[in-house]
């Protein structure tokens, strides 16, 4: 009976010690808890888990430093605000065909597909070519699209217009008006152009220009004197008009080499000039 008592005091110390082996085996100790607690502070933290309350609970067993993966939080710099994540790695296929979207841009910057390749996987080369070299638009056909032409400053619209003074006014085209346009890169300097160009001859030297009837050098001043041959002839429409030369006091007829070309002379009615005092020349033929 004894032995059996003794036995069974024997069995219960030995479970016992295994239990608390098996208990103290489990618990953590207060510096282990801070450590793990340390370790993901900032999770911790974002988690609203105190190092208080995570030892307390760590010493039992209950802890475990799990937050950082049920929630990851972004990395914050030392003035509190987020880093920013590391560019994610990109495929050769995905690079080749970014520089090939923007090759001709690429071309012109001088990026290689090689060189933008080896930049692109590891996340540092971006399609910035077509800002740093501008292509120039086109049409559907392929066709290079005309550029807007600049602008030009006031001064050398001024300067452009009296470079081509005389034909400009010629064109009835004021300087104010050609400033007007220039500066918005409508006007050009085409009014030599629209003057019109001198007659040449087949052998390509200029014409002479038809020489123009001189008018009479001074007004008309005596009585039935006219400057042009129509008033002449509404002054007396059933009289012959006829050209007085006022110098020499003789007047010509119509289709003679001196009818208005003389230096001096008017448009007179024959009658008027008869009364004058004036004849006719004697080498013409009354018509």
């Amino acid at each position: 009976m004894r032995a059996r008592f003794v036995t069974l005091i024997c069995c219960a110390v030995l479970g016992a010690i295994s239990l608390s082996a098996s208990t103290l085996a489990q618990q953590k100790t207060v510096k282990a808890c801070i450590e793990e607690w340390r370790a993901n502070k900032a999770a911790n933290q974002a988690a609203g888990i105190s190092e208080r309350d995570y030892v307390a609970k760590c010493k039992g067993g209950a802890a475990t430093a799990t937050v950082p993966s049920e929630a990851p939080v972004s990395p914050k710099t030392s003035g509190g605000a987020a880093a920013p994540s590391k560019p994610q790695a990109k495929t050769v296929k995905a690079c080749i065909e970014e520089w090939r979207a923007n090759k001709a841009a690429n071309q012109a910057a001088g990026i290689t597909e090689r060189d933008y390749v080896a930049k692109c996987k590891g996340g540092a080369a971006t399609a910035t070519a077509p800002s740093e070299a501008p292509v120039s638009p086109k049409t559907s056909g392929g066709a290079v699209v005309p550029s807007k032409p600049q602008a030009k400053t006031v001064k050398a619209c001024i300067e452009e217009w009296r470079a081509n003074k005389a034909a400009n006014q010629a064109a009835g085209i004021s300087e104010r008006d050609y400033v007007a346009k220039c500066k918005g890169g409508a006007a050009t300097a085409t009014a030599p152009s629209e003057a019109p160009a001198s007659p040449k001859t087949s052998g390509g030297a200029a014409a002479p220009s038809k020489p123009i009837p001189p008018a009479a050098s001074n007004q008309p001043a005596g009585a039935g004197q006219f400057a042009t041959e129509a008033r002449a002839k509404a002054h007396c429409p059933g009289d012959i008009v006829v050209w007085a030369n006022t110098s020499s006091q003789i007047y010509h007829f119509s289709g003679n080499k001196n009818y208005g070309n003389t230096k001096q002379g008017a448009y007179m009615c024959e009658k008027d000039s008869v009364n004058a005092g004036m004849r006719a020349a004697k080498n013409e033929t009354h018509p």
